[in-house]
Parts: structure tokens; sequence; C-alpha cells
């Protein structure tokens, strides 16, 4: 077993006492009294006018979902073009047939409306 593992078994379990001791001795410790001013809601400062309940529309959350997936696929396309050379043709038709898939979702989701923000 390499000692690295140690080190790191010791640091994981060290962290996982620390947060639980941490926890623990600020629940002892905080007052527990509750009073109109923590209850209220607080919201930057400002006292809050109306419910807080507000829905808004799904298309903010698609297009917020299309966001994260292509971001991620931004960063698969980063690292595939750090070792881009080892790659050799290969590498370079799977990326073209990746591509090409992201880019058919991109026009399925625009031709569906999701990029429409207003």
């Amino acid at each position: 077993m390499s000692l690295g593992y140690l080190y790191a078994g010791i640091l994981l379990v060290a962290g996982f006492v620390f947060v639980i001791l941490a926890t623990t001795v600020s629940n002892i410790l905080s007052p527990h009294k509750k009073t109109k001013e923590k209850a209220q809601t607080y919201e930057s400062g400002e006292k809050p006018i109306g419910s807080a309940w507000v829905q808004y529309p799904l298309g903010f959350y698609i297009f917020a979902l299309l966001f994260v997936a292509f971001d991620v696929d931004i960063v698969f396309i980063i690292s595939w073009a750090v070792i881009f050379k080892q790659l050799s043709v290969f590498g370079f038709v799977e990326m073209l047939f990746f591509i090409l898939i992201l880019a058919l979702g991109l026009v399925y989701a625009w031709r569906k409306g999701v990029t429409r923000w207003i």
C-alpha cells in the first residue's frame, strides 16, 4: 500500500471529524430562542414586498439546461484539442461526429423554440 493513500485517508477522516465536531459544537453553543425578527424573510436587507413565491417560465429552466449541457461539451472539446496530435485521423472523425450530434441537438432546440427568451 502506498504511503500517499494513507495520508489521503487520514486527511479524509480528519475532514469528516472536523465537520461533525464543528456542527455539534455550534448546535450546543448557539442560542435557540425564536423571535419575530428571526422568523421574518430576509432578502439583502430589504423588507419583503408581497409573496416570495414566483413561478418562472419553463423556458428559462430548459435554456439553463442547454447552457450546462453545452458548457460540459466545451470542456470535453478542449481536452480533446490538447491531445489532438496523438489521436490522428480517427480522433478527428470522432470529434466531427460529436460536434454534428451537438449541432443537431441545438437545431432541434432552436426549432422547438427553446432558445427564444421573450
